[in-house]
């Protein structure tokens, strides 16, 4: 199955993705042309343990429609992501660039330690917003667009679930 990924974290262009199951939790992944052989094991709600040629890593992740949020060696990220017939559906409609509406959302529980943004404040897209500590991790969460910031709910030093609100660019 081809998929199509685009970080929200600055990068322009949509990666494809090919995914075939080899049976057995076993998958061949090919990224921008590179192929990796992946062993897949559930261990459990939201949590995969990979073997990506050789290397282990456990993964976190949660979907919110067609974006998913992982967090891997420290490191938190928000993909979009979409197989060939969602990516032409949007090209018809021309809104597979984030537009509109930003709402950033904490991808999981922790404490903000710091906000580095004010309402009003003109931001660009890939610039810091919010670092939240998550499982002893600081972890910045950047614009997904250029715009302006309308509204800030995260405060230093408070905790938050996963999902709270923490800003909104427009």
């Amino acid at each position: 199955m081809r998929y199509f990924t685009k970080q929200q974290q600055g990068q322009k262009e949509a990666v494809p993705v090919d995914l075939e199951s080899l049976g057995q939790d076993r998958y061949r992944l090919t990224v921008n042309g590179k192929t990796y052989q992946v062993d897949a094991l559930s261990v459990e709600q939201g949590t995969l343990s990979l073997l990506v040629d050789g290397q282990s890593y456990n993964v976190e992740f949660e979907e919110n429609g067609d974006e998913i949020g992982t967090l891997v060696r420290g490191q938190v990220n928000r993909t979009d992501v979409a197989d060939e017939r969602k990516l032409r559906m949007r090209a018809a409609a021309g809104s597979f660039s984030v537009e509109g509406r930003q709402l950033i959302l904490a991808p999981m529980p922790g404490k903000v330690v710091k906000v580095l943004v004010k309402v009003g404040e003109e931001v660009k897209e890939g610039q810091g917003l919010v670092v939240v500590e998550a499982m002893k991790m600081e972890n910045e969460l950047k614009s997904p667009k250029a715009g302006k910031v309308t509204e800030v709910f995260a405060k230093e030093g408070t905790a938050v679930e996963n999902n709270a609100k923490l800003v909104v660019v427009e």
